[in-house]
């Protein structure tokens, strides 16, 4: 009996195998392993840089991003950079430039101690300019959609490489294991330009890329779909995690790592920790009435809404997309009605994180992937718009490490290039690492040989923006 019983044991070499040939073996499937995969938090934190909150290089104050990308490329000098030389060339050839000049349609007043002047489409984040630094001399490379969305979001034209909530989240760790430490909330529809590079993790651990939550659901439900469990209950699924953990870690010392199997074994983990915590942050109904009628009831505000709910749960980075800002024509007509989808529900923002407590250690960014042109669109009818231009346009920033009320750079009289204190992407993505505390070239990640950074081999800071 003694010698059947040992013949029949699994000796180890006959256990080591690679995770795949164990997921053959044994029939459990990928979800099983992910679910599986919830091990201890000493071997997590070894394991997944996004595990644990992390000492940053310097002392800083902003400790969260909201970044509010107004995909499609907002005009600047219809909103922050006003322009009234270009009413004496309405309808006329500039110097230097083709076309006809086009005016802004729009006025400009000035708003707060700071008196910034702000275009009376953002009157409600008009009143915020105090709590902004508005840079006017932004610049980007390549003046195509795809390209430059992609670009503002990770750093690179070409290859695929982290995105900035990537390498803020591997800065910085997470705050919260039971929830993501990148969140990436998008509207309805198909994907944005570049689609999920905008939001991966690339080369870095798979953990680091964003959660992508399509909020035009209604619901929590609709949001966070297959979140619960339909056929466990937790108790049952941690009887289920246990027992593959155990068999897992007779397989540890011959696995393979597979960056894809890795990332999907870690999104299997979130979501078993997600499932009472999660649901509750992107539950909206549970802020008083007061503060949603603040937001207001539209696909913006309760997409706002949530950030400040992921923010105040200590989620890391918040993408934002809040597109459709492509004007070639009818500017007039378009141009405010994008601008009222976001003006009060990103007043409202500043706002309730002042309010919270949370705006000091919260960067808040507005922007697009570059700015338009000053002269009407060659498309143009009665009623034009404006061209794609890479040379200018305008962001903002407000909260943790901002100097408020602080205008920085210019454009040329008409708007056309950026000349005062010229501001590329580079120079933007080191200077919001550095208000999270990082120094942009120590902040790297080694790859095929080759230490990589958000900046590539470029970048300056802007100190004239950081408090």
């Amino acid at each position: 009996m003694n010698d059947c019983l040992c013949n029949n044991r699994m000796r180890p070499t006959e256990v080591s195998c690679s995770r795949r040939e164990f997921l053959a073996r044994c029939g459990m499937g990928l979800g099983a392993l992910g679910l599986a995969s919830l091990l201890s938090n000493e071997v997590l934190a070894a394991a997944s840089p996004a595990s644990i909150a992390k000492p940053t290089q310097f002392p800083a104050k902003a400790k969260h991003v909201i970044h509010i990308f107004a995909q499609g490329a907002p005009s600047h000098v219809d909103t922050w950079d006003p322009k009234p030389a270009l009413a004496q060339y309405a309808d006329k050839s500039l110097p230097d430039l083709n076309g006809v000049a086009m005016p802004s349609p729009f006025k400009f007043t000035k708003h707060g101690q700071s008196g910034i002047e702000v275009s009376e489409v953002f009157s409600a984040l008009g009143e915020h300019v105090d709590d902004m630094a508005v840079i006017r001399s932004m610049y980007t490379d390549i003046p195509a959609h795809d390209i430059a969305t992609v670009f503002m979001n990770t750093g690179s034209l070409r290859m695929a490489k982290p995105s900035m909530g990537a390498w803020v989240l591997y800065g910085l760790g997470s705050a919260n294991e039971n929830m993501p430490g990148y969140i990436s909330l998008r509207p309805g529809g198909g994907p944005p330009p570049g689609g999920a590079l905008n939001w991966g993790s690339s080369f870095l651990p798979g953990d680091l890329q964003a959660t992508s939550i399509n909020t035009s659901a209604s619901t929590v439900e609709g949001m966070l779909q297959n979140i619960r469990n339909e056929y466990f209950t937790q108790k049952e699924q941690r009887r289920q995690l246990d027992l593959v953990q155990n068999l897992n870690s007779i397989h540890s010392r011959s696995l393979q790592k597979d960056p894809q199997l890795e990332a999907r074994i870690q999104a299997f983990e979130m979501a078993y920790r997600m499932q009472m915590e999660a649901t509750d942050a992107f539950d909206i109904t549970k802020e008083s009435q007061s503060v949603r009628d603040l937001y207001g009831d539209t696909p913006q505000g309760r997409q706002l809404l949530i950030a400040r709910r992921l923010v105040e749960r200590g989620v890391r980075f918040v993408q934002v997309w809040a597109g459709g800002w492509d004007h070639h024509q009818d500017i007039e007509d378009r141009l405010p009605a994008s601008a009222a989808e976001i003006d009060k529900p990103a007043a409202a923002l500043l706002t309730d994180l002042k309010q919270h407590g949370l705006l000091d250690s919260t960067l808040v960014i507005w922007g697009g992937e570059f700015g338009r042109t000053v002269t009407r669109d060659r498309n143009g009818n009665d009623n034009p718009g404006r061209d794609h231009n890479n040379r200018a346009f305008s962001i903002w920033l407000a909260g943790g490490g901002v100097k408020g009320g602080t205008i920085y750079g210019a454009t040329d009289e008409f708007g056309a290039r950026a000349v005062d204190n010229k501001v590329h992407i580079h120079d933007l993505h080191a200077t919001i690492l550095r208000m999270l505390g990082f120094d942009h070239e120590k902040l790297t990640y080694r790859y095929n040989g080759r230490d990589f950074r958000l900046t590539d081999n470029y970048g300056k800071i802007v100190n004239g923006i950081i408090a």
